[in-house]
């Protein structure tokens, strides 16, 4: 046995995970359930970083309020880390109040599961101008979240959205749905009141391909049709196939489910849309690809509308510019065309993909040599894809190369769990446990009741 294993067989391995949303909770749990670890052939003891006081990530602050059986994640997550053998620190934020040197010097191993928070970027012309969001900031509006100003200016009253995943979709259905079916929800007030003043009546969803090949599941394209008085629009001109999608419908069984939906849709929607009542309207166009975002001179610094160039299919199961071009005149634009990691301090990052450079898991130095006792997981690993349910599977394969490192792992010189409570309270960082959390998310809940 190596120096390093029989060290470490006298105490704990100790192991930092930095993100407490699902990824880092899930990586958490299949560590502490290893075979390893319940024959007894090793005790692991784990501390579960956040930036902010409250844990789950993306889950708390990324989906939907009308979103309950995705919200119910929250349960499982919250189960895991009310057992008691996974200890919380919140309110932490890694390169401020840590560095990666505290990491190495009381931890073996630190598993980075950051996810990804910001927007990723449209390089069209406009994108800047007055009434231009990103759908991710949108997101993190509605649900409160605490680095976001509780103001958004619902100033539109024709809005496009510019993506054909599931946030696009939820972006979509927040601007469109009444306010007042959201008070069933955990909806916060000031996000209650700003959309019951919306002036909205369309907002319109723009993808750069078929039908056939939408991002969104089935059930985002079902909870659409459950908004009162919101009528669905599509367009017969946008429902294109070709070979490759008849390919895709046929061997996938979620887009033969959605597929069939659309088509059922704009099969039952009236020739003459005047006959349609709604005060609200929803608008689905396919084979639109985004060129500019553009003002006029009445409103100048201001989105006045959007110009796309129609698109067809190309037989590989993606699209090609057609030379048409149309335009929409709309007076706010969101972008939801996917999410994007941010760098972390010290460690190597992939700017083109907005991940850690990554094998499996194991993190990566510039030279692609793997930097012993660092690993990654989650969206900060393999990119903003995926559903959460992938998440597991994603966290399985690092923990298992982690487990496979362990005899090898650089020891830490500290590792006694009070020891980075200590140098937290030193530096004056006030983190959160998990009971402070419980307390604070009972008071919310009587706030909310």
């Amino acid at each position: 046995m190596s120096n390093s294993a029989e060290n470490s067989s006298k105490r704990p391995l100790r192991v930092a995970i930095v993100g407490a949303g699902p990824a880092g909770v899930y990586a958490a749990d299949i560590l502490t359930k290893s075979n390893e670890v319940k024959d007894g052939d090793f005790e692991v003891s784990i501390d579960l970083f956040e930036a902010y006081p409250a844990p789950y990530g993306l889950i708390r602050y990324g989906v939907a309020p009308d979103h309950p059986r995705i919200k119910g994640i929250v349960n499982a997550l919250h189960k895991v880390l009310d057992r008691g053998d996974i200890r919380f620190l919140g309110n932490v934020t890694y390169g401020r109040d840590l560095t990666l040197h505290d990491f190495r010097s009381f931890y073996d191993a630190v598993i980075f599961s950051t996810g990804a928070i910001n927007d990723a970027e449209l390089d069209i012309p406009g994108v800047g101008l007055q009434g231009s969001f990103g759908g991710a900031d949108f997101v993190s509006w509605y649900d409160g979240h605490p680095d976001v100003p509780r103001d958004w200016p619902l100033e539109a009253k024709e809005i496009a959205v510019i993506g054909n995943g599931n946030v696009a979709l939820d972006v979509a259905r927040m601007l469109v749905k009444h306010a007042d079916e959201l008070l069933v929800t955990e909806i916060p007030d000031n996000v209650y009141q700003a959309l019951k003043n919306s002036p909205v009546t369309d907002v319109h969803v723009f993808g750069r391909r078929g039908p056939a090949q939408v991002k969104f599941t089935p059930l985002e394209l079902r909870e659409l049709s459950h908004s009162k008085d919101v009528d669905i629009i599509l367009y017969a001109e946008d429902f294109e196939f070709d070979a490759e999608s008849d390919r895709q419908i046929q061997s996938n069984n979620q887009t033969k489910t959605m597929v069939g939906t659309l088509t059922n849709w704009i099969a039952e929607q009236p020739e003459d849309l005047s006959e349609l009542t709604a005060s609200r309207r929803l608008h689905l166009h396919f084979l639109h690809s985004p060129v500019e975002v553009y003002d006029d001179a009445e409103t100048p610094g201001r989105v006045a509308g959007i110009k796309f160039e129609r698109t067809e299919l190309d037989g590989t199961g993606n699209a090609r510019g057609t030379g048409e071009f149309v335009d929409y005149p709309v007076q706010a634009v969101y972008r939801a065309i996917g999410y994007f990691g941010s760098s972390l301090p010290e460690v190597e990052f992939d700017h083109s993909k907005g991940v850690v450079p990554n094998d499996g898991g194991r993190v990566l130095d510039a030279s692609g040599t793997h930097v012993p006792g660092i690993y990654a997981t989650g969206w900060i690993k393999r990119g903003p894809v995926g559903l959460i349910g992938h998440t597991k599977g994603d966290a399985l394969e690092t923990v298992t190369y982690l487990l496979e490192d362990r005899d090898n792992l650089p020891l830490a010189a500290a590792p006694a769990p009070e020891t980075i409570v200590e140098l937290l309270e030193n530096r004056g960082v006030q983190y959160t446990s998990w009971e402070g959390w419980l307390a604070l998310d009972a008071h919310e809940r009587s706030l909310g009741e």
